[in-house]
């Protein structure tokens, strides 16, 4: 797999899905606390989000952090755009300010409240 391909590979999938989340392990299964601190985050907004597992490719592991010029999984993605990782998504669901984010961006949050 070329550098372009994985590129190509995360804009299509941050296009294709209002919420990605790039993981260790799945929404189901979470290989590390931090990717299941996120998942627990969303699942208690009722956000519906699309899992990456970055284990099951180590070119896709290293190209997330390449694309969004951030160092650590998990990563959140909403609506394209990078919103940050564990302790960002903890620190603005705690504030309110994910909330927000998800509900200025047009994401249905069924617990937002």
């Amino acid at each position: 797999m070329t550098e372009q391909s994985v590129e190509d590979r995360i804009s299509q999938e941050i296009q294709d899905h209002d919420v990605v989340v790039y993981m260790k392990g799945t929404p189901v299964f979470p290989q590390c606390g931090f990717s299941a601190a996120v998942v627990q985050v969303l699942n208690h907004l009722g956000v519906k989000f699309h899992g990456v597992n970055v284990l099951e490719d180590p070119a896709l592991r290293q190209g997330i952090k390449d694309f969004s010029h951030w160092p650590t999984i998990p990563q959140l993605y909403v609506k394209g755009e990078f919103v940050g990782g564990c302790d960002i998504v903890r620190e603005m669901f705690q504030t309110g300010e994910l909330q927000e984010t998800l509900q200025n961006k047009g994401v249905q949050a069924e617990n937002a409240g």
